[in-house]
């Protein structure tokens, strides 16, 4: 009976169940709708790899590094101070009695006895409450670019281990790729030698250079890891953690003159920020200490209870009086005025240097872009052409193989040092932008062609 059952009933349950799944699918599709998607990984477009973006990891070595979180905390904590410099002192309440030693009585008949309470407030003399407001705030304030140096230089440092990941990268991939071709002519070396066209000498030599370029390999991709790892700890990672190759790196030029960026250093630099923000201070503690000539202004009220009499009320005034000022005030103004002249001169001798840094990277930077320019349009080209030249040469018996040899090593020293100038370049440039505090870079300038990187085409 059961079965009949479910024999009549199945075209049904088969209906209900495949409504259930349609409904079931339409509510996962519109739950991964409205769920925040995931950030899909960086990609590079040329090839569908995916790849290690310098933006991501700034930002994520900027939210995680310690010393950038500790420089951070000290800006809130001087920050809590300017508003403590501000207030006035705690008033301060008292109590007492005089005629017995029973705590709060008062002796019978004796109109001198009495109980009572007393509350006090000192008034700092005008002005003096809202001088040590500022310079407090100053502090802060060169806490604050302090904070900014951390950071920036955080950047800059995670910069210059990037561009140095890119270049073994790019250095690694290079020579893999001559080795390949290396490879190549070592077989057509080994199969001139064969048909008595070749000596054996440049079979060895192939081999040798073969070995050459292993031990290269082993070199960089030791150096490859190194960098690898320095990454890593500004990520606040393990060391070991695996890391996707570098993006591509598009060089631009520096759009500003010397000058201009001496001016923008000159206004941005966060050393010289600090020590303007401490000369302010120190102005603003000169005039404090003119105002401790000034006396602070007390008030205070009394309440008394007497025996057999009424109570009694009272208010009194004082004042301080700076009596010992050739000892106190004026050291104090004298104190002040040294410490805004030694501000004076720190800020002065951050100005020099400064533009002593900037000028050394802003000479790196040019001689690095005038020589990666000239291997991209000039060099590696020439070399590249040569190289297939000698190869097409080689083959029919027309050049030895030792000038093929010195054709190959040449294009293969040529493409890692226009890397290397590429990366030297970046690094200067960030630098430079650290220094200034400003985007410098331009339009792109020239980049090594792929085209020119593939010169085994005639080995196939």
């Amino acid at each position: 009976m059961n079965r009949i059952v479910m024999r009549q009933s199945g075209p049904w349950l088969g209906t209900l169940l495949l409504f259930a799944y349609i409904l079931f699918a339409h509510a996962t599709a519109l739950a991964q709708a409205l769920s925040p998607a995931p950030q899909a990984p960086s990609v590079d477009p040329q090839n569908g790899r995916q790849v290690l973006l310098l933006d991501d990891v700034i930002q994520e070595a900027l939210n995680k590094n310690p010393e950038a979180q500790s420089a951070l905390h000290a800006v809130k904590a001087l920050e809590r101070r300017v508003p403590q410099a501000k207030a006035l002192p705690d008033p301060v309440a008292s109590v007492g009695w005089a005629g017995n030693l029973a705590p709060f009585s008062v002796m019978q008949g004796d109109n001198s006895s009495y109980r009572g309470v007393t509350v006090s407030e000192q008034f700092p003399y005008p002005g003096k409450l809202k001088l040590r407001g500022e310079m407090a705030s100053k502090e802060a304030d060169a806490a604050q670019a302090d904070y900014e140096a951390v950071r920036r230089r955080v950047t800059v440092e995670v910069k210059a281990a990037y561009y140095d990941y890119f270049y073994f990268d790019r250095a690694i991939q290079t020579t893999n790729r001559n080795k390949d071709l290396l490879e190549k002519l070592s077989k057509i070396a080994e199969a001139r030698y064969r048909v008595g066209k070749a000596t054996q000498q440049d079979v060895l030599r192939s081999q040798v250079e073969i070995s050459l370029l292993i031990e290269k390999l082993t070199v960089l991709e030791q150096q490859r890891e190194t960098a690898q790892a320095r990454i890593n700890v500004f990520l606040v990672r393990s060391p070991e953690s695996p890391l996707p190759p570098a993006a591509n790196v598009d060089p631009a030029t520096i759009r500003y003159s010397l000058d201009e960026l001496y001016a923008l250093a000159g206004a941005n630099d966060t050393g010289v920020l600090r020590n303007q923000r401490m000369v302010e201070r120190g102005r603003l503690g000169v005039a404090l200490a003119q105002k401790e000539y000034r006396p602070d202004i007390g008030v205070g009220y009394m309440y008394q209870q007497r025996s057999g009499l009424p109570d009694m009320n009272g208010v009194t005034f004082s004042v301080n009086i700076p009596v010992f000022f050739k000892s106190k005030q004026r050291q104090g103004v004298a104190e002040a005025s040294e410490d805004l002249i030694s501000a004076e001169k720190a800020r002065d001798n951050r100005l020099n240097e400064v533009r002593f840094e900037l000028k050394q990277q802003y000479l790196a930077a040019k001689a690095s872009e005038r020589l990666f320019t000239l291997y991209a349009k000039g060099i590696v080209p020439q070399s590249s052409l040569a190289l297939e030249s000698s190869m097409a040469s080689y083959q029919v018996g027309n050049v030895d193989f030792l000038s093929l040899i010195a054709n190959f090593t040449t294009l293969l020293d040529y493409e890692t040092d226009y890397y290397r100038q590429l990366a030297d370049y970046q690094t200067a440039l960030a630098r430079i932008e650290s220094l200034t505090g400003s985007d410098v870079t331009g339009p792109a300038v020239p980049t090594l062609p792929a085209s020119i990187v593939h010169p085994d085409q005639e080995a196939k």
